[in-house]
């Protein structure tokens, strides 16, 4: 985890180039006693656990069981990468049309198993609609504490506070 952090923190300084973070993600493994203390399920939703954060960049681990979504939601702009690494999620993508009334395009749905990279993500939502758990690992390339839902049963966009289930025990210096 260590050196993937301090290449993550080299990327951050180049505005994370997606061809650079995508062949970082297919070159890097996570041993699972590293992220041990981060997998967590919770049985009425998927779970946010932060490993670090800075300025630049924070990186979670999320834990899915199955029925769990994270609703259509946006990424404030900023980008978000993502590899699962155990068990299988469903990723659809999404094109605004119009925010009054909200019209929202299907794009794409598209099954996600271990190794599978999504990012910089836009418009999308995520979800277990299979029959064991997963793991997924993000980096967002600019922490934030609140994220846009859009609701298209109801028509309505509204902020949602984005909430940590766990967060990194002790802070290190990566340099």
């Amino acid at each position: 985890m260590h050196n993937l952090i301090k290449n993550i923190k080299q990327l951050s300084k180049e505005n994370f180039p997606n061809d650079k973070v995508y062949e970082l993600l297919n070159n890097s493994y996570l041993k699972e006693t590293e992220i041990a203390d981060y997998i967590k399920y919770d049985n009425d939703k998927y779970t946010r656990h932060l490993i670090y954060k800075d300025v630049d960049f924070e990186i979670l681990i999320m834990c899915w069981k199955p029925g769990h979504k994270a609703p259509i939601h946006g990424h404030e702009g900023e980008k978000c990468f993502m590899r699962v690494e155990k068990g299988s999620l469903l990723f659809t993508n999404y094109n605004m049309i119009s925010t009054s009334p909200l019209d929202l395009q299907k794009i794409d749905s598209i099954k996600g198993e271990v190794g599978y990279l999504d990012g910089p993500a836009d418009i999308h939502s995520v979800e277990n609609i299979y029959n064991e758990n997963s793991i997924t690992f993000h980096i967002y390339s600019k922490p934030y504490k609140e994220c846009d839902i859009f609701d298209v049963k109801t028509g309505l966009i509204y902020r949602k506070k984005l909430e940590y289930d766990t967060v990194f025990k002790k802070q290190r210096k990566y340099n």
